[in-house]
Parts: structure tokens; C-alpha cells; sequence
């Protein structure tokens, strides 16, 4: 049955008599409540939150001294009981509620002060077992969070301790709670158990076998506002825990297109985090060099060399730590984000001269373990679909072609095959002694591909005779092949499974080619 509801919602200040605490993050707690104090609100409390409040020195009630029921079941009972919930959902504006509190001896609770069991916490533990992550279920706390959300004209909800100085505040300023106040905090308390509630179901979405769950919640909280989007006119937010990710130390915030970048770079080095010094430089989401060598600063010099003109003003990764060598290398051209493990102090001495110049620390890689979704928006609703986190697996790879590949051959395929995962399809990316000598991106043929590919390389002044190719997906036509052949490459590494696959490897046999079948396609849209 629907509520009848009030037909003016009082926007007056709150006075504070009782408030009902009860926390799992208990950081700020007793100064707070000793402001609560110093305005004489009575405070009725739980558990180990009563016992915290008790040990610093001040009065509190157990709610089983207001419910008249003790707490049972190991604790899981406790508030739910409506000598809590009738004092927290009571409109205290309205007479009829009013009546009925005072015949039912309730008495209203204006402050309810709760933060949830850490379950988002719990569950990202090592080995944590479903038995554990139930229990990290918490039942009363969201109920009081909503219910005096609900009730925010008569109700302040507060749900986090950052909370806690807009109450000071306002108490101290003129004793009471804004309306707007509670308004506002009733949104975050809101977002606050949808969010938690989103956490739980994500969890359980993982204990059956779906490879992808029936429905999926996404709920983020804003990492910070962005200048604006992709284009001026395109107002954007970043959402989530970037800082777990990485860590921007130096240099202006970073912009919607830099979270790009630094997103497709971090994917493409999370596949050499284990090889030897590496370096990639990116444009707009894409690699325009890639090279592996002894030592940092010849890999990027190598990486450098591929494409000369697109890097400038944009992004460099690598997998060791920056060293004032090839931080002087990268120094020469301007370059708006340096990406690395680590920097040494040298180097970051060095780069920090550049105000403008945004250093990052990454601090983690994605993998296979982190199982985790893509989401992309479309007309009508989102695609989803688990990220292309899978790791190279020679052993399953099939030689197709009479001529086996060398081993510097086979270097090199397996060096192409991670890059070619990076680049937009079609992807041709034709490598040499572990470096990239020529890419081809986002056409609409794959011939195409190969052709700017191969003039990129001839811009450069960089030869591709004896370099191998990679394509992100099969060769639905010989042509593809014989373009390759044309251009110097000695072998060929793609997913295979087009109709006319035996035509291709007529044609790679025809050219003396060794042509491998990985059996993956890296289509990148």
C-alpha cells in the first residue's frame, strides 16, 4: 500500500537531541562524538561503537537498553526493531506521527551516524571463502542508512566520516543542521548502500558459473571533475580508484584524453612487465613505437626511431625504472606523460624542471586474475565483455607453412603478436630485432594497413627486409600476404581461420614465408 505523503516537506534547521552511532570504520569517531556531546545530544550506540565511546569517557545508551531486546545471534540482530526504526522513520513535523510515537512510547532520533561491515574490503582479500564474505553482509546498517535517508526533513544521515566536519560545522555556527545539508547528505547515503548493494551482487555473480551475469550494476565514485571531454564543449568526470592504479606526482591534472592514454598504454606494457627493458610510445591511444633492448634508453631510442613525427606530444611508457639517461633521451622532443614502475631520484629531478610535463607512477598492471569487464556505451544501453587480458601461449601455436620459423624469427612473431593485441584493427605491425619498424592502424582494408605501414617505415628511413608481421586477425585474401612479402618480411604471425586459409598458406609457401597460426584474434574497435 502506497504512503500518504506529506503535502509540504518542512525545510527548517534540525535541532539535534538523539543520535544512534554505530560504525565498523570508527576513524574521527570520538571527536565527533564529543562535539555531539558538548551540544548535548543523547547518544545511543552498539557493540564495540558503545565501547569505544564508553572508554574515551562518555555517556551512552546500548540500544538494547531502548529496545528492551538484547542482541542476538552473534550480533546480527540488533537495531532492527521499531524502537529504532520508528524513531528514525518518524515525521516529527507531522501530528499523526507524532500521536502514534507517543502511544507506542518511541521516542525520534534525528541523527543516525552508521557505516557499513567493509564487505568491498573483505572480498578483495587473498583466499577469502564465501562463508566469510556472507558474514561481511551488512543487514541492519543499510536499513538505518535508507531509513533516515527517506526521512531527511526530520532525519540527518550521515554514512562516512568525512562526514562528520559539515555537522561540526553547522553546530558550531548556529546549532542545528540545514535542510539542504540533509538533503545532500541523504543523496550520498543513497549512493552509499547502492553502491555497497552493487559490491554484494557483483560478488555473488562471481560464485556462479555465468560467464557474464544475467544483469550487471556498475556503481563508482567520482574520482574527480575533469576540464571538460574528449572536446571543449564536452563537460567529464573520471569515476573509480585510479590511484590504485597509478599515481600522477608531477605536472597538471590530467585530462579526459590522457585517462585514454594512459589506460591504452598501461594495457600494452602490462604484456612486457616480465621482458627485458622495453619502452612504447603512444598517440592517441595508439602505439607508434615499440622496441625491447639492453638497456632503456636503446629501447626507446629504438622505439623513437619508428615513427619520429607522432610522438611529439605524446606518451611514453616502460617497464623499469626512468633513468637520467633516458630521461634526457625523452627530453629532447616534448612529451605531455612519462610513465614508468619507478623513477630515480636523478631523473625525477631532471623532469620535474618541466612544470607542465605529467610524470606517473604505475603502480600496478592489469591481468588474466583481474577477470575484469569492458564496458562501452551504445544507443540504447552498454556492450559488455570481459577485457582482452589473455597472455601469450607459444606451445599452442601451429607452424602452417613448409618453412619453419628461425629463432630470431620467432623472437621477433612473438614480440609483434603482443603489440598487434594494441593496435586498432586492422592492425599490421611489422618488427625487426624486437622493434617496431613500421604500423598500420584503423583502415578499412588490411592491405591498407600494410601499405601505410611500410610507407611509415620508408619515411624513416628503416628497411624491412628480413622483419616478420603480425595481423590481428586472419587474411581473408593471399593479397595481404604477398604485401608483405613485397615489403621484406620473412614470416608471418595471425589467428588463421578464414575460408581461403589454405590459399594463404599457398601463397606464404609460394614466397618462402613461415606463416604461424595463433588461433586468437585481437580485434581492437
Amino acid at each position: 500500500m502506497a504512503l500518504k505523503p506529506l503535502q509540504n516537506i518542512p525545510e527548517k534547521p534540525l535541532k539535534l537531541k538523539r543520535a544512534l552511532i554505530s560504525v565498523s570504520d570508527k576513524t574521527g569517531l570520538i571527536p565527533f562524538v564529543k562535539i555531539l556531546h558538548q551540544h548535548g545530544v543523547e547518544l545511543i550506540s552498539t557493540g564495540g561503537t558503545a565501547k569505544a565511546i564508553r572508554d574515551a569517557g562518555f555517556k551512552v545508551k546500548d540500544v538494547a537498553e531502548i529496545t528492551g531486546f538484547p542482541e542476538c545471534l552473534d550480533g546480527r540482530v540488533k537495531t532492527l526493531h521499531p524502537h529504532v526504526h520508528g524513531g528514525i522513520l518518524g515525521r516529527t513535523s507531522h501530528q499523526p506521527d507524532l500521536d502514534e510515537l507517543k502511544k507506542l512510547k518511541i521516542r525520534p532520533i534525528e541523527l543516525v551516524v552508521v557505516n557499513l561491515y567493509p564487505f568491498q574490503k573483505t572480498v578483495a582479500e587473498p583466499g577469502v571463502t564465501p562463508e566469510i564474505a556472507t558474514e561481511n553482509i551488512d543487514i541492519g546498517g543499510p536499513t538505518m542508512i535508507r531509513a533516515a535517508a527517506k526521512n531527511f526533513a526530520h532525519v540527518c544521515a550521515v554514512c562516512s566520516p568525512d562526514q562528520y566536519t559539515t555537522i561540526q560545522a553547522e553546530l558550531e555556527s548556529n546549532g542545528t543542521v540545514s535542510f539542504e545539508s540533509r538533503k545532500k547528505l541523504a543523496l550520498e547515503a543513497f549512493r552509499h548502500t547502492a553502491s555497497y548493494d552493487v559490491a554484494v551482487s557483483n560478488y555473488f555473480s562471481t560464485l556462479t558459473d555465468e560467464k557474464l551475469p544475467g544483469a550487471w550494476s556498475i556503481s563508482l565514485k567520482k574520482h574527480g571533475d575533469l576540464r571538460y571531454g574528449e572536446n571543449p564543449h564536452q563537460p567529464a568526470a573520471v569515476y573509480g580508484r585510479q590511484n590504485e592504479w597509478f599515481d600522477c606526482f608531477h605536472g597538471k591534472d590530467m585530462s579526459y584524453n590522457n585517462y585514454l592514454d594512459v589506460d591504452a598504454a598501461i594495457s600494452l606494457m602490462a604484456d612486457f612487465i616480465d621482458d627485458e627493458p622495453t619502452v612504447a610510445i603512444f598517440k592517441h591511444t595508439v602505439p607508434c613505437g615499440v622496441a625491447s633492448s639492453r638497456s632503456l634508453k636503446d629501447a626507446y631510442q629504438k622505439a623513437f626511431s619508428t615513427d619520429s613525427v607522432s610522438p611529439f606530444g605524446g606518451i611514453v611508457i616502460m617497464n623499469r625504472e626512468l633513468d637520467l639517461d633516458t630521461a634526457q633521451a625523452v627530453d629532447k622532443i616534448f612529451t605531455e606523460i612519462i610513465l614508468a614502475p619507478s623513477f630515480s631520484g636523478d631523473a625525477r629531478k631532471f623532469l620535474k624542471e618541466k612544470k607542465n610535463r605529467r610524470l606517473i607512477r604505475v603502480n600496478k598492471y592489469p591481468s588474466s586474475a583481474d577477470n575484469e569487464y569492458q564496458f562501452r556505451s551504445v544507443v540504447g544501453g552498454a556492450l559488455i565483455q570481459q577485457s582482452d587480458l589473455i597472455r601469450q601461449n607459444p606451445q599452442t601455436y601451429k607452424t602452417v607453412s613448409r618453412r619453419n620459423a628461425t629463432k630470431a624469427e620467432w623472437d621477433d612473431l612473438l614480440f609483434a603478436w603482443k603489440i598487434v593485441k594494441h593496435v586498432k584493427s586492422n592492425a599490421i605491425v611489422y618488427v625487426k630485432n624486437k622493434q617496431t619498424k613500421g604500423i598500420g592502424t584503423g583502415q578499412t582494408s588490411r592491405v591498407d594497413s600494410s601499405e601505410i605501414a611500410v610507407k611509415k617505415a620508408e619515411k624513416e628511413g628503416l628497411s624491412l627486409e628480413g622483419s616478420v608481421v603480425a595481423s590481428d586477425a586472419f587474411f581473408p585474401f593471399p593479397d595481404g600476404v604477398e604485401a608483405a612479402a613485397k615489403a621484406g618480411a620473412n614470416a608471418v604471425i595471425q589467428p588463421g581461420g578464414s575460408i581461403r586459409d589454405k590459399d594463404v598458406i599457398q601463397s606464404a609457401d609460394k614466397l618462402k614465408l613461415a606463416m604461424i597460426f595463433t588461433g586468437i584474434r585481437h580485434f581492437k574497435h
